[in-house]
């Protein structure tokens, strides 16, 4: 009894905390109990040994309404979230006015390249230099000069040159009073140039300079400065450099005799280069039929053309209007016709009337320049030389 009297009461006590201790447990039964501890074991199974394969605790899933994390592709039936609008802070009264926003520095621009170089990006990426693209340059000087006209849809073309002018003030003066646009070249030796072929200009006609050239009869003289076949190419180039420079307001040249210099390849070849230089275009006025200037020209690519008929190397009424009948039929056949004539009273008599007609007949008349550009600078139906070489029969000028 000694015994019990000693353990009742403890028993009791036992009792009474499991009742406590399930009451206890009841309140909280909404709580979930505390995680255990890490520095706490869970106990062991009867033996001491570890319950078998402890599971982990399962994962939650997140909830429908969370958004998936950042690196993770939203399901293809949601929308991605719109991006978050900010809202203004309300500011306090007292706060400090605030700083004004930074100012964006702008860099000034870059300089363009240097003209020398220009660089591109090649096939694979790297950059190249280059030189510059070249610049549009103006109309050649033959084109500046050149008397504005419009070439004409269906009506054929005759462009009339008179040469050898210059000389003779009398008959210039009045070829300069006839209607045009005619071509007038001037000889380079001639005086007072500068007033002549400006009146000339100021007439309406086009210009051109009479080079003159060696011929093939040894008896005619072309005059001062002419082109000779014996002359060192640079002695040529300096002659042909001080005729340009007689006068002004020229489209180009034609040579004056020259049947033995327009002959010789050689010869026209720097020649002709040196007018291409100066934008200028060549008309070569067939003073024999050995002349190679036009082709030489072509080669070039020098604007140029020919003479078709000569007006008055027989100096007859009756053989210049034969002429002027050739010429008529020249143009209907091919488009465009060039006709040299000289200032000689009697062409002047028989060209003055002729001009008159022209217009009725279906013609226009052209400066020489029109009809450089309706035949393109290519070569002309071939055109028989006259009966005499540079025209010397009658008349040692002609040409």
């Amino acid at each position: 009894m000694e015994g019990l009297g000693r353990t009742l009461p403890g028993a009791i006590l036992m009792v009474v905390g499991g009742i406590a201790v399930g009451f206890l447990l009841e309140l909280g039964a909404g709580h979930p109990p505390a995680p255990i501890s890490p520095a706490i074991t869970a106990p062991h199974s009867a033996g001491g040994e570890e319950p078998p394969n402890p599971s982990p605790p399962a994962r939650e899933a997140p909830l429908a309404r969370e958004t998936p994390p950042a690196h993770e592709a939203p399901p293809a039936h949601e929308t991605p979230p719109a991006r978050e609008t900010l809202r203004a802070e309300p500011v306090p009264p007292d706060a400090p006015p605030p700083s004004p926003p930074p100012q964006l520095v702008t860099a000034p621009p870059a300089p363009p390249p240097a003209p020398a170089l220009v660089a591109t990006t090649g096939a694979n990426g790297a950059l190249a230099a280059h030189p510059p693209p070249p610049v549009a340059s103006p109309q050649p000087l033959w084109r500046r000069n050149a008397v504005a006209f419009t070439l004409p849809a269906r009506k054929p073309m005759i462009a009339l040159v008179f040469d050898d002018l210059g000389l003779d003030r009398v008959h210039t003066a009045q070829v300069i009073r006839l209607p045009g646009p005619l071509t007038l070249s001037f000889l380079p030796y001639a005086h007072d140039l500068a007033r002549q072929t400006g009146a000339a200009h100021a007439s309406g006609h086009e210009l051109l300079l009479h080079m003159p050239m060696e011929p093939l009869a040894a008896g005619l003289d072309p005059g001062p400065g002419a082109l000779l076949c014996r002359l060192s190419p640079e002695e040529i180039l300096k002659r042909l450099d001080h005729g340009l420079a007689a006068f002004q307001g020229y489209v180009g040249v034609n040579n004056h005799m020259g049947s033995r210099f327009t002959s010789s390849r050689t010869l026209m070849a720097p020649v002709l280069a040196e007018l291409k230089q100066r934008g200028l275009l060549f008309l070569d006025s067939v003073t024999a039929g050995s002349s190679v200037a036009a082709e030489v020209a072509a080669r070039q690519h020098l604007p140029h053309t020919v003479r078709n008929v000569f007006l008055d190397d027989e100096l007859s009424a009756a053989a210049i209007r034969a002429s002027l009948t050739r010429l008529e039929e020249f143009a209907r056949r091919t488009g465009a016709a060039v006709a040299i004539g000289h200032p000689h009273g009697l062409t002047l008599e028989v060209v003055t009337p002729w001009l008159a007609t022209l217009a009725a007949k279906g013609f226009v008349l052209a400066p020489l320049s029109a009809v450089v550009r309706a035949r393109g600078f290519e070569h002309e139906e071939p055109v028989p030389a006259s009966s005499s070489p540079d025209q010397s029969a009658g008349n040692p000028n002609n040409g």
